[in-house]
This record gives structure tokens, sequence and C-alpha cells, in this order.
């Protein structure tokens, strides 16, 4: 009875959950604007939704480029954008105007229920909802979560887009009031709300729920269960106190709004700010030294490992293949780099002890390793030639040792590539059997002397005179 209902419960495909998803972000999109309108107006909602979008860009732009070495699918981040800025908002404006209105009710003060409301209700609703993105990112695309570095990127796009569709309410009332009172520009509500809320504070939302987005990414890595466990919740329970902190700062005094904006808010950004950007050079280093391993065995020449640790060597080998084989061929070194970049964490991930099971590790390691086999033939002269061009070769891969191995110091196992098939005119000379590529069992746990580089032919980058 239990064999026959087991397909029942069998997890739901990729295209099922794609398809849940989206009718979710569709129906709560529908519902937040129609909520929005209604509150603020035709008018208060088309001048908000102008005004909110002018830090939309810029947010992502600084999320995406700490995300870059390795970079997550544009879809994932367009899910995250569209939880924050439709799901979340909906769950929190009618959970936060239920709260208040039952505080009400019950104290039959109502000022006092906004005040609780404020600074109890909403923080701790507001960061549970966009926590959600973070944990379905988790559960379903666990493969593009692989540290903290991840964890900011994705709660910084939930957080932006929760903060567009707040801002277009505070903004979008505001000028409603501007309207019924007659006031000028300069003097208006709408000003002081869009100086407060987009030039002073429009990194509020994100700075809060990153603090949620680095316990998840390094609960990812952890080793111990009660670490995955309670590093999540320690990171929600700050970003929920430091919104509480946000939304209570005007209780403090006239001047408490500008001490805890002064004294913690912007220590906190500039904090968050060098955690990025070591974060990302924490990334690109562990994409060179694990890279190294791959060249080492043959998968990747010398040279291309420098470019593929460098941002503008990337960019200049996207250049170049453009500029030799059209778009598509700047396509094919884009993912070439982002899959050699997933490469390198799932094995840096999986030499830390992370959660994946061995299994787990070789089965996505043969698909990110024939992936960049299909495409090294486009990518490898392109970064190659990149990184001559950023002089990034050390003296030691210019200068080969006479075996043509890069010397690496106790190397991983990494699976060797399939060698060329000597000429049929040649002498075929007698040499040990060789496993298939992809037959060959891998792991980062047990030290192995890698495989040699295979024996292929020369090739030339179109339009250029680099030779690989």
């Amino acid at each position: 009875m239990f064999r026959a209902l087991r397909p029942v419960f069998t997890r739901p495909s990729g295209t099922v959950r794609t398809c849940v998803l989206l009718v979710l972000l569709a129906a709560t999109g529908i519902a937040i604007l129609e909520l929005v309108r209604e509150q603020t107006g035709t008018p208060g909602f088309f001048v908000g939704l102008g005004l909110a979008l002018l830090p939309v860009a810029p947010l992502m732009a600084a999320f995406r480029w700490l995300g870059r070495a390795a970079p997550a699918p544009w879809p994932q981040l367009l899910f995250c954008f569209g939880w924050g800025a439709c799901t979340a908002a909906l769950i929190a404006i009618l959970a936060n105007n239920f709260a208040t209105e039952w505080i009400a009710a019950a104290t039959a003060d109502p000022s006092g229920a906004d005040r609780l409301g404020s600074v109890a209700i909403a923080p701790v609703v507001e960061e549970s909802a966009k926590a959600a993105a973070l944990l379905l990112v988790f559960a379903f695309q666990r493969r593009h979560f692989t540290g903290p570095a991840d964890g900011f990127v994705v709660a910084g796009f939930t957080a932006t887009g929760f903060a567009f569709t707040e801002n277009i309410l505070y903004l979008g009332n505001a000028f409603v009031q501007d309207l019924a009172d007659g006031t000028g520009v300069l003097d208006s509500v709408t000003a002081a709300t869009f100086f407060v809320r987009v030039v002073l504070s429009p990194f509020a939302h994100p700075l809060f729920t990153v603090l949620t987005g680095l316990g998840a990414g390094a609960a990812a890595v952890s080793v111990r269960r009660s670490y995955r466990i309670c590093l999540p919740l320690l990171g929600l329970a700050a970003a929920m106190g430091m919104h509480a902190l946000w939304n209570g700062s005007s209780q403090f005094g006239d001047h408490g709004f500008y001490i805890v904006y002064a004294c913690v808010m912007v220590p906190a950004f500039g904090l968050l700010g060098w955690l990025a950007v070591r974060l990302r050079h924490r990334r690109l280093r562990a994409v060179a030294d694990e890279l190294a391993l791959y060249a080492a065995a043959g998968w990747l020449t010398p040279a291309e490992v420098p470019a593929l640790a460098s941002m503008p060597a990337r960019s200049l080998a996207r250049a170049l293949a453009r500029r030799s084989g059209g778009r598509a061929a700047g396509r094919t070194v884009a993912r070439y780099e982002a899959d050699a970049a997933a490469l390198a964490l799932l094995r840096n991930r999986a030499r830390r002890g992370g959660p994946p099971l061995k299994a787990d590790f070789a089965r996505r390691e043969k698909e990110l390793l024939h992936r960049l086999w299909q495409r090294r033939a486009t990518a490898g002269p392109a970064l190659a030639r990149a990184a001559v061009l950023e002089e990034l070769l050390p003296p030691r891969t210019q200068a080969p040792d006479p075996a043509g191995r890069v010397t690496v110091a106790d190397p991983a196992a990494v699976p060797a590539p399939r060698r060329e098939e000597p000429r049929q005119d040649a002498p075929r000379q007698a040499e040990p059997r060789r496993e298939e590529p992809f037959l060959r069992r891998s792991g980062p746990w047990t030290p192995a002397t890698p495989a040699g580089p295979p024996s292929i032919r020369p090739c030339v980058l179109p339009g250029g005179d680099g030779v690989r």
C-alpha cells in the first residue's frame, strides 16, 4: 500500500515549482497594486512609483556587484525582488494593520497602538516575511547558496523590492496630503519623506535583511547541525532588533532619529560595505585556488585561472569574444566563467565539510565539467588572451616546468579530461589504460596526484594573435 502511495509524495518538478511561485507572485502583485492605489489614490500612486524607482537600480547594481564573482541566475534574483515587492509587502501591510487595530481596540489608545505596532509588531512581521524568500531559495536552489555572499545578495534583492513598495505607499500618501494642504514643493511632506527615505536611508531595509542573509549563508556551509539551525535565527533576531531600533528612534526625543542614524545606521552600513568587499575578495581567491587543481588535471589551461579570478579580465574576455565571434561568443564566455566559478565554490564548500553529500558533489561536478568542456574552444582562448593583456600571468605559468604541469601543493583528486586520440599515420605507442573522464570518482576529501593536461592542438583566438 505504501509503495503504491509513494509516487504521490514525490518532490514536485522544477516546472511545477516555478509555475506555483509565478502564480503566487502574480496574485500578490495584483493585490498589493490595488491596495496601495486604494490608499494613495491614482495620482499619489504614480508620483510615489516614480520617486520610489530612483534608488532601485543603484541598490540592485551594488548587490549584483557583490555576486559577480559567482553570479546567481537572474530569474532567481528577480524572484527575490518580486517576493519582497509583492508577497512580503502584502503580508506586512495586512498583518501590521490587523495587529494595530486589535491593539487599539484592546487598549482604547490608537496613538499608543501605532507606536507599539511600529516598534514591536512591524519589525517581526516584515523581517519574517522577507526571510521567507531566503528559505525558499535555500530549499529549492541550494546549489546557488554556497556561503554568506549568496545570502547577502539574495537578502539585498528581497529587501530592495520590499523598500520599493513601501516607498510608493509613503511617498504617495505624502503627495496626497500636500495636495489637500496646498503646500509648496520645497516645504512639502513629499520632499521631506523623499529626503529621509530615498536620500538618507535607502539602505535601511537592505541593511536589516542582510543580517538574516548572512546568518543563512553561514549556516549553508556549517558542519554542525546546531549552527545550521541557530545562525539563521540569530541573523533574523539581529535584523528584527535593528529594525525595531530604527522605527523607535523617534521615541528618543527630538534628535533621536539623527542620533540613531549617525551612531548606529551609518557605522553598520560602513561595516557591511567593508564585509561585502571582503567576501568578494575571498570568493575570487577561492576561485583561483580551486581552479588551479582543475588546470593541473587538464580541464583548464594555466593562463585561464588568473583570468577567471579577476573581474576585469573576465569582462575583457567577454569583450574579446564578442569582437571576434559576436554576441553568441560573448554569452558563451559568460556562461563558461559562471560555470567555472560555480565549480570552484562547489569544491571549496565540499572541502570545508559542508552539508552536501559526496554523491551530490560528484554529480554536480560532472555536470559543470561537461559544460566547461563544451565551451572551452571559444572561452579558453579569450580568457588566455585577457590574462596576457591584463598582465596576470605569473612567471611559473609563462615558463612551465619540463613536464608541462602546474605545480600545486597537495592537490585534491579531480577527474582527468579525455585525451585526444593519436593520428592514424603516427605509430601508436603503448600507454596505460585511462578511465573515461566522467567515470572516475572525484572527491575533495582525499588528496591524490592530479592527472596531466590533455594533448590538444593549439587554438588561435579569431581576430587576435593569442595561441593556446
